[in-house]
Order: structure tokens, then sequence, then C-alpha cells
């Protein structure tokens, strides 16, 4: 893997980091390359990664070379087998996020309704998968079907799951989708209206 590839993921971990996006030893960014990804390593903080840190994995989430990959990789390779337009993923347990994946009541379709116009050009819909315990390889054929039609998912009581053409692109839906979370929990109880669908008369 090159240099420049590996200071990418570092890059944006430490963005997420520096965003508040991500907590203590928690969240985890890859990185496509050819047939493999760079992932970030389990236990590690997204603010304190170098190059030399990251993992190696292939698209079955298999480990290559580096330390051990996160425990969520194969969310990763997931996502990316199923998206080959995409080329980079993150995962967080951002607060506003994982604070709507654990109310009741969801629409599992599409979890945070079209409060913003900026969400529904960036993210769209939103699926809602079940719980599962962070790890648990059962998880990913959901993450897979759901990923064919969708760029970014929340997984219940954990958070969410985007993926983007580039690092950037990811890391713009990513804040977007935090962003209105956060509204979405201000306006909880509170009538509102939504952004009209493209297919709603004017």
């Amino acid at each position: 893997m090159t240099r420049q590839l590996r200071e990418q993921v570092v890059a944006t971990a430490r963005a997420l980091h520096a965003r508040g996006l991500t907590h203590g030893r928690t969240g985890n960014v890859s990185l496509r390359a050819g047939e493999h990804l760079l992932i970030t390593p389990t236990g590690a903080s997204l603010g304190s990664l170098t190059a030399e840190d990251l993992s190696e994995i292939d698209l079955r989430g298999r480990h290559l070379s580096g330390p051990p990959p996160s425990k969520e990789a194969f969310l990763h390779a997931a996502v990316l087998r199923q998206r080959p337009q995409a080329n980079a993923v993150l995962h967080t347990h951002s607060t506003h996020a994982a604070a709507v994946s654990c109310l009741a009541g969801l629409d599992p379709a599409n979890a945070i309704p079209p409060l913003t116009a900026y969400f529904t050009l960036r993210i769209g819909k939103l699926p809602l998968l079940p719980y599962h315990a962070p790890g648990d390889p059962a998880l990913g054929p959901l993450v897979a079907e759901a990923a064919h039609e969708h760029h970014a998912l929340l997984l219940a009581n954990h958070g969410p799951v985007v993926c983007g053409p580039d690092p950037d692109t990811a890391l713009d839906a990513l804040e977007e989708l935090e962003h209105t979370a956060a509204i979405l929990l201000l306006t909880r109880g509170l009538p509102t209206t939504l952004v009209p669908s493209r297919t709603d008369p004017p």
C-alpha cells in the first residue's frame, strides 16, 4: 500500500476525532486499494494513529498484514463488495446518530426523516439495521443487503456506517447525518415540515 493512501486514512481518522465524531477508542475508517483495504486497527484511538498503525485486509475481510484490524472490519468489506463505486467507509458511534439509533418507533426503512435539504442530498434514505453486538459476523449479510441500495446505514443501539467515492465525501455525508440527527432530537415531539421529495408536486 502506498504511503499516500495510508496518510489519507490517518487524516480522515484524525478529522473524525477532531470534530468530535468519535470518542475513546471507538470508530473505524477504511480505504479501498484495488482488491485490498487499509483499515484502522482494533483498540485504536483515531486521534493518535500513524500510517504504520494500519491493517490490511481483503474484500472478504481476511487479515493480510499489519496489526489486528478493527473487529468491525467485516462491515467495511461487506459495504465495498456491494458498492464498487465506493472506496471509503466510515463507522462511528457519534453522539446524536447513536442516540437516534436507540429510539423506539423508528421507521426501519428510513430512520431519519428528510428534515433538511442537505440530508436529502447527501444521505437520502437511512435504513436502520437490527441490533447485533459489535463484531458479530451475523450483521455482515444484513449490511451487505442494505448497502446494495444505500450508501449510509444506521446500526440500532450503535451508530452510522457511511461510504463514499473518497474519504472527504464520506466524511461530509457522515457530518450531515450527525447534524440532522441532532435536529431530529431537538424537534422530537414538535410539529415539523419535511423536505419534499422530487416526486412531490410543488
